[in-house]
C-alpha cells in the first residue's frame, strides 16, 4: 500500500511513473466518482499500462461529488475560496498529517529548512473563511519558523514587525494585499521575498500577472516576485522564483492539454489546458484536469497564463494575457 513517504521520496522518471500507474488503478476502483468517470470514457484500468493513458478527473467533480478513495473518514475537509456565487470544491484527506509532510518537504526542497526563515502572512480573504489549506499550511510554516504571524489590514504593524525582524523573510500575500500596501506606503523591503498568491478576489481589477509583479517589483524594490501555485483540491504546491516559472516537487507532474480535446496533450511550449499528477493526493483523485492555462517550458517547468473561458474565477489565477 503506497504512503505519503514513498510519494515524498521519488527521486526519478521511473519510480514516478510505476507509483502513478498503481496510484490510478487503486483511484480507479476507491474513488467512485474516478471510477464512473473513467467507465463513460470506456476504459478498463487494467490494461491502463503507460501514464500518457492515464485520464484526468474535471475538477469541477471536486465541487458535486466525494472525491475520496480512503476507507477512514476524512480528517480534513479543505474548501476552495469563491466569490460568492459560485460553489466551493471540497478535497476531503485521510490525514492532516500527511498534508503537513507534504507542505514542509515541498518548501524545504525549495526554500531550505523553515526555521532559518520568518514568514508574515498577509491573507485576509484567507483568514476571514475557514477551511482554507493555505492558511493551515502557512501557519504551521510560521509555527517552524518560530517568527512571523499572520496579518489582516494592520499594514503599519506588519512593516514595522518585519523592519525589527533579524532574520530572513519570506512576506506571503494575497494578490490584492499585496498590491494594496505596494501602492499605499511602498515599503523599500530588504533581506525579503515577497511571495504572490491567490489573486484579486474581485478586490480589485484583474490584471496579467506580468503586470501586478512590475508594481510590486517598484513598491516593494525588489527584483523578482516568487509565486506560489495550489488549490484546494491539490496537496501539493509548486513554486516560482521570478518571471512565472513555476517549479514542482519530485512527485508532482504538469501536463498541458488541447483546450478543446481533453485526450490531446501538447508538446513543450504549446499553450494549453493545464493537467496536474499530484501523487500526494493518496485519499482523492491524484489527476486533475484544471480550468487554468498555460505552458510547459524548459525541465518540466510550467507557467500560467491564466484561465480558460467560462470557467469559474478561482482564487490562484489572473485572468488570460489580452
Amino acid at each position: 500500500m503506497l504512503n505519503i513517504d514513498t510519494i515524498l521520496s521519488i527521486d526519478n522518471d521511473k519510480e514516478f511513473e510505476r507509483i502513478a500507474i498503481e496510484l490510478f488503478r487503486h483511484q480507479a476502483e476507491r474513488c467512485a466518482p474516478y471510477g464512473r468517470y473513467i467507465e463513460l470514457l470506456g476504459i478498463d484500468p487494467r490494461e491502463v499500462d503507460t501514464i500518457e493513458a492515464i485520464p484526468f478527473l474535471p475538477i469541477e467533480l471536486f465541487k458535486s461529488e466525494d472525491v475520496y478513495s480512503a476507507d477512514t473518514t476524512p480528517e480534513v475537509v479543505f474548501t476552495s475560496s469563491n466569490t460568492g456565487s459560485t460553489v466551493a470544491s471540497r478535497h476531503m484527506m485521510a490525514s492532516l498529517e500527511d498534508y503537513r509532510k507534504c507542505f514542509t518537504k515541498c518548501f524545504t526542497e525549495f526554500y531550505g529548512t523553515p526555521e532559518k526563515w520568518s514568514i508574515y502572512g498577509l491573507l485576509p480573504s484567507y483568514l476571514e473563511r475557514e477551511g482554507s489549506s493555505l492558511v493551515y499550511m502557512t501557519d504551521r510554516l510560521i509555527a517552524a519558523c518560530g517568527s512571523g504571524g499572520f496579518y489582516l489590514d494592520d499594514y503599519e504593524r506588519l512593516l514595522a514587525d518585519m523592519e525589527r525582524d533579524p532574520k530572513p523573510k519570506i512576506l506571503l500575500g494575497v494578490s490584492y494585499a499585496l498590491w494594496d500596501l505596494a501602492e499605499r506606503y511602498a515599503p523599500k523591503l530588504s533581506n525579503t521575498i515577497v511571495m504572490e498568491t491567490g489573486g484579486m478576489k474581485g478586490r480589485r481589477k484583474e490584471i496579467s500577472k506580468s503586470e501586478l509583479h512590475d508594481i510590486l517589483c517598484r513598491g516593494f524594490g525588489v527584483e523578482q516576485i516568487h509565486s506560489e501555485y495550489g488549490m484546494a483540491e491539490l496537496t501539493s504546491q509548486a513554486y516560482s522564483s521570478g518571471g512565472g516559472i513555476f517549479r514542482t516537487p519530485r512527485w508532482m507532474r504538469v501536463v498541458v492539454r488541447d483546450v478543446n480535446d481533453p485526450f490531446d496533450h501538447h508538446p513543450e511550449a504549446m499553450r494549453g489546458g493545464i493537467d496536474i499528477i499530484d501523487l500526494a493526493n493518496l485519499s482523492s483523485c491524484a489527476f486533475i484536469q484544471t480550468q487554468d492555462v498555460g505552458r510547459i517550458v524548459d525541465d518540466g517547468c510550467f507557467m500560467i497564463d491564466g484561465r480558460i473561458a467560462g470557467s469559474d474565477i478561482r482564487g490562484c489565477n489572473l485572468l488570460v494575457h489580452k
